[in-house]
């Protein structure tokens, strides 16, 4: 292909992945009231706001963060179909066989945020404040610390499958990760300075996690590298016996 081809390639998925995204998007701002019905079920108290155009922007706030989620499965093979004409046909079934995994630990980073990490920064929080202060939320203010402590989690949640998948195809090994450990430990502290609210247990809840998923990345690393090993071992003894019977 021509690169004018492989723009128009690229453009063709891009539109594809931006059209999914509008359509759940539109779907997801349907349905959105009893989505924010439920995310504050468990407040004590109704949220504010400070203007009719906050309550637009919650609900499109919600509704965007369902529309991502649905739509990576769709932007993952829209990906895996523009670079397939590149790879070979291992190549091929191993990236397709990513997307799944994706998907679901996308919603498994969505899930740890939202269900372990935010109730304990919350309810910390509010403890700090009781007695002293009178609490008193704004909708805008409330899910921007929600996103701030859920979201992130959903994407760095794929750090280990995309170390897999960088390695399985030789881009990196286990002994660069283990070498790198000391530089990455401290951009993944940077990141989580930056991704959490300004307080300390928020850093220090999400720094953890991405320690161990750093480490949890090396493993996975290692056992895909020595499968890789094992596998280019075996083609070289098939080849050296297929060279070997062909008649001199």
């Amino acid at each position: 292909m021509y690169f004018v081809e492989h723009l128009g390639e690229l453009r063709k998925r891009i539109i594809i992945t931006l059209a999914m995204f509008m359509t759940v998007l539109a779907v997801s701002f349907f349905y959105v009231e009893p989505i924010y019905s439920w995310l504050i079920r468990d407040l004590d108290q109704q949220l504010a706001v400070l203007g009719p155009s906050e309550i637009l922007w919650v609900y499109f706030m919600i509704s965007g963060v369902i529309a991502i989620a649905l739509t990576i499965p769709v932007a993952a093979h829209q990906t895996w179909m523009f670079i397939k004409p590149a790879l070979d046909k291992k190549e091929q079934k191993v990236t397709l066989s990513y997307i799944p995994a994706l998907f679901l630990l996308f919603l498994l980073g969505l899930s740890f945020g939202y269900f372990v990490v935010y109730p304990m920064v919350l309810n910390f929080l509010l403890g700090l404040s009781e007695g002293n202060f009178q609490t008193f939320f704004t909708s805008e203010k409330y899910f921007k610390f929600m996103l701030n402590l859920t979201l992130p989690f959903g994407f760095l949640f794929e750090i280990p499958l995309v170390v897999m998948f960088l390695t399985s195809l030789g881009i990196i090994n286990p002994i660069m990760l283990a070498k790198a450990r000391k530089i990455s430990y401290f951009a993944l502290v940077v990141v989580a300075v930056l991704i959490t609210p300004p307080d300390i247990v928020s850093d220090f809840l999400v720094v953890i996690p991405l320690l161990v998923l750093y480490e949890i990345s090396i493993m996975l690393s290692r056992w895909v590298y020595r499968k890789k090993l094992v596998a280019e071992r075996l083609e070289e003894q098939e080849e050296k016996v297929v060279q070997m019977k062909r008649p001199s």
